[in-house]
C-alpha cells in the first residue's frame, strides 16, 4: 500500500507548494527558485497586474483609455486614406470608420477572453494594418468594395489555416524570424513618429512640434523610471496631457473640431456584399493579397510572443497555444472587415507592449475595457473627435518611445539561446535587405509603379528573406532519423535502444552515450508525468534526431496535459536538500541537457533538446 505524499514545502520562503512547482505564487516560485528573475538574459519586471489578476473597474478603464487614445488616431487616418484615394464617397468613408471602430471593439475583447482556438489571453490592441493600405486601393479603384471583400474573405481563411498548422511551420517561422520581422518594423515605421514631430497647424512656430515631442518623451520616460503606484499606471496619460497642454500654452490646440462634432451618429448601411463570380481583378490581386496576409501572419506570430513576454512579471516560457489564438483571431478580424468592406485589422503590439511597459497592467480586464470604449467613440462621435484632438507632436514621440521598445523585445527574440553562424546570417541578410530596400527606388523601376506601391515594404523583403533562409537551413542539412513510438513505459526500451544506434553513428565515447540515453528517458518521462503510483501513458510519440557539429537536436512531439518543462526546469530550487521524487527527472534533464525549449501547441506538444557530445 502506497503511503500518501508529504506536503512540500520550499526551501527558502517555506511556502507550500505543488509537486512540480517550487512555491505558491509564480513570483514568489521564482524568486525562490535562485533564478533571481532571470533566464535566458531577460530579467524580472514591474508588472502589477499580470493577465490573470484581476484590477479595479477605475484602473482598467484609466488604462483603456490611455490605449485608445493612441489607437484612434491611426485607425481613422489608415481608413481615410484607403477609402479617399480610392475615390469612394463619404457616406461609405462614415460606415468604414464606424466599422472598424467596432471591429476594433470586438477583437480586442476577443484576444482578451480565452476561449479554445480565439483569443490570445493578454491585452491586444487592435486596428487597421498599414501593410494592406496601398492594395486595399488598388482592389477598391479596380473592382470595387465587392472585390476587396471576396479578397479578405478569401484571406482570413488562410489566416486560419496558418493558425491551425502552426505546429509544422514551427521550423519555417522561426524565433529568429519573428524577432527580425519585429525589428524591421519598429526600424522602419520609427520614421513616421519623427515625421509626426513637425505636423501642426500651418502658423505653428517651428521649434512647437520638437517642444510639444520632446516634453511627452521627457514626462513618460520619467513616470516609467521613477513612477510608482497610482503615478505609473496614469504615465501615459499625464505624458499626453503634458504635451497638450504646452500645445494649448503655444494657441495650436484644435478644440473645435469635438465643438463641430454631434453627440450620436450612425451612418446609413453600406454593405459591399461577396462577388461569388470574381473577375479578373480578383485573380490579378489574390496572389499580392496572399503573399502580405503571410507576412502579416508572421508579425501577429512575434506580436503574440513579444506581448507574452511584456505581460508576466517573470520571464516564461511563450504559450502557442496563445500565438495560435492570436492568428486566429485576426484570421476573423479580417473576415470581418471583408464582410463590412473596411481594411484588414492586425495587433498593435507597439502601444500594447508600450501601454503595459509604462503603466506595469497587463490584466484582461483592460482589454475588455478598450473594447467598450471603442464602442461609445463608434456611437458618440464627439467622444472620438475629443481623442483626436490629441496633437500629432504627441502621438510621434509615443509611437517613437513604443518603436523602441518593439525593437529591443524582437531582438530578445531573435538573440535567445545565443548567436551562431547561422542565426547570425539570417538576422544580418534579413535586416540589410529590409532597410535597403524600404521605399526604395529600384522597387518600383523593377515592378512598375502600380506594384512598386504594393510591394515597397522593407518588412515584406526581410520576412521573405529570413523565412527563406530558414528553409534552406531546414531542406539542406543532414538527413534526420525519427523513432514513432506510444507515450508509455513499455516504450523506454526502443527510445533507449534509439539514442544507443544514434550515438553510434555519431561515433560519442560512453560518457557521451549515457548522457544521450538519459536525456532521452527523463524527457519522455518528464512529458508524460509518470510518478511511481502511474506507469501508463497515452497516444503517439515521435523523436526526430538531428545531428549537428558537437551536438545533436532532440524533437520529442506527443500530447500532453504537463505544465512547461521550460518553467518547471527555471522554478527548480537549487539548494534543496532532499529533491522530491517527482522532480528527479527535471533535475536529471537539466543537469545533462545544453537547452531545453517546449512549445505548446492544441493537442500537441513539441519538446526540442540539445545535448552535446564528443567521440
Amino acid at each position: 500500500m502506497t503511503s500518501s505524499p508529504t506536503p512540500l514545502i520550499c526551501s527558502n520562503c517555506s511556502s507550500p507548494r505543488s509537486a512540480r512547482t517550487s512555491c505558491a505564487t509564480s513570483w514568489t516560485r521564482w524568486r525562490c527558485s535562485g533564478a533571481d528573475g532571470r533566464r535566458n538574459g531577460m530579467t524580472a519586471q514591474a508588472v502589477r497586474y499580470t493577465p490573470d489578476e484581476a484590477c479595479s473597474p477605475l484602473l482598467a478603464a484609466a488604462v483603456g483609455l490611455q490605449g485608445v487614445a493612441l489607437v484612434l488616431a491611426p485607425t481613422i487616418l489608415i481608413v481615410a486614406i484607403s477609402v479617399r484615394a480610392a475615390d469612394q464617397g463619404d457616406e461609405y468613408l462614415n460606415w468604414a470608420v464606424l466599422c472598424a471602430l467596432l471591429i476594433n471593439a470586438v477583437i480586442t475583447a476577443l484576444h482578451a477572453t480565452r476561449a479554445p482556438r480565439l483569443g490570445s489571453g493578454h491585452i491586444v490592441i487592435t486596428g487597421p494594418t498599414v501593410q494592406f493600405v496601398a492594395i486595399t486601393i488598388v482592389a477598391l479603384s479596380e473592382g470595387g468594395p465587392a472585390t476587396l471583400a471576396s479578397l479578405l474573405v478569401v484571406c482570413a481563411f488562410v489566416q486560419f489555416a496558418v493558425a491551425q498548422w502552426l505546429p509544422v511551420l514551427r521550423r519555417i517561422i522561426t524565433p529568429v524570424v519573428s524577432g527580425t520581422v519585429l525589428m524591421l518594423v519598429a526600424v522602419t515605421l520609427v520614421r513616421f513618429g519623427t515625421d509626426r514631430l513637425t505636423e501642426l497647424p500651418d502658423g505653428a512656430p517651428a521649434v512647437a512640434g520638437p517642444a510639444v515631442g520632446a516634453l511627452t518623451l521627457v514626462v513618460a520616460v520619467a513616470f516609467v523610471l521613477r513612477g510608482s503606484g497610482p503615478w505609473r499606471q496614469w504615465s501615459t496619460m499625464i505624458s499626453i496631457a503634458a504635451g497638450c497642454a504646452l500645445t494649448a500654452a503655444l494657441g495650436q490646440y484644435e478644440i473645435q473640431r469635438v465643438l463641430d462634432a454631434p453627440w450620436l451618429g450612425f451612418p446609413e448601411a453600406q454593405f459591399p456584399g461577396l462577388d461569388l463570380t470574381p473577375g479578373p481583378e480578383f485573380w490579378a490581386l489574390l496572389p499580392t493579397f496572399v503573399v502580405l496576409t503571410l507576412v502579416l501572419c508572421t508579425k501577429a506570430i512575434s506580436d503574440s510572443m513579444i506581448i507574452q513576454r511584456a505581460s508576466q512579471r517573470e520571464p516564461r516560457a511563450v504559450d502557442f497555444r496563445y500565438v495560435q489564438g492570436t492568428v486566429s483571431t485576426n484570421g476573423l478580424g479580417m473576415l470581418l472587415a471583408g464582410v463590412t468592406g473596411t481594411p484588414p485589422v492586425q495587433p498593435y503590439a507597439s502601444f500594447s507592449t508600450s501601454l503595459i511597459s509604462f503603466t506595469g497592467v497587463a490584466s484582461r480586464r483592460v482589454g475588455y475595457a478598450i473594447a467598450l470604449i471603442f464602442i461609445v467613440a463608434a456611437i458618440f462621435p464627439k467622444v472620438g473627435a475629443l481623442l483626436l484632438t490629441i496633437p500629432s507632436p504627441v502621438m510621434g514621440a509615443y509611437l517613437i518611445l513604443a518603436l523602441g521598445i518593439i525593437f529591443v523585445g524582437g531582438a530578445q527574440t531573435a538573440f535567445q539561446g545565443g548567436l551562431d553562424q547561422q542565426k547570425t546570417l539570417t538576422i544580418g541578410l534579413s535586416l540589410a535587405l529590409g532597410l535597403g530596400l524600404d521605399n526604395h527606388d529600384v522597387i518600383p523601376h523593377v515592378l512598375g509603379d502600380e506594384l512598386g506601391a504594393v510591394f515597397g515594404s522593407g518588412v515584406l523583403y526581410g520576412a521573405l528573406s529570413a523565412i527563406l533562409l530558414s528553409l534552406i537551413l531546414e531542406y539542406t542539412g543532414g538527413r534526420p532519423r525519427r523513432l514513432d513510438a506510444t507515450m508509455d513505459v513499455a516504450a523506454l526500451a526502443a527510445i533507449d535502444e534509439f539514442m544507443r544506434d544514434l550515438a553510434s553513428g555519431l561515433g560519442w565515447n560512453e560518457p557521451s552515450t549515457e548522457r544521450l540515453r538519459s536525456v532521452g528517458e527523463e524527457t519522455v518521462s518528464s512529458l508524460a508525468g509518470w510518478n511511481d503510483d502511474s506507469a501508463d501513458g497515452a497516444g503517439r510519440l515521435t523523436i526526430i534526431a538531428r545531428p549537428q557539429v558537437g551536438m545533436v537536436e532532440l524533437e520529442f512531439v506527443a500530447s500532453s496535459e504537463q505544465e512547461n518543462l521550460e518553467d518547471q526546469l527555471a522554478y527548480l530550487s537549487e539548494d534543496a536538500e532532499l529533491p522530491d521524487i517527482d522532480e528527479m527527472s527535471l533535475r536529471l534533464l537539466r543537469s545533462r541537457a545544453s537547452s531545453v525549449r517546449h512549445q505548446q501547441y492544441y493537442g500537441i506538444d513539441i519538446v526540442t533538446v540539445l545535448v552535446e557530445g564528443s567521440s
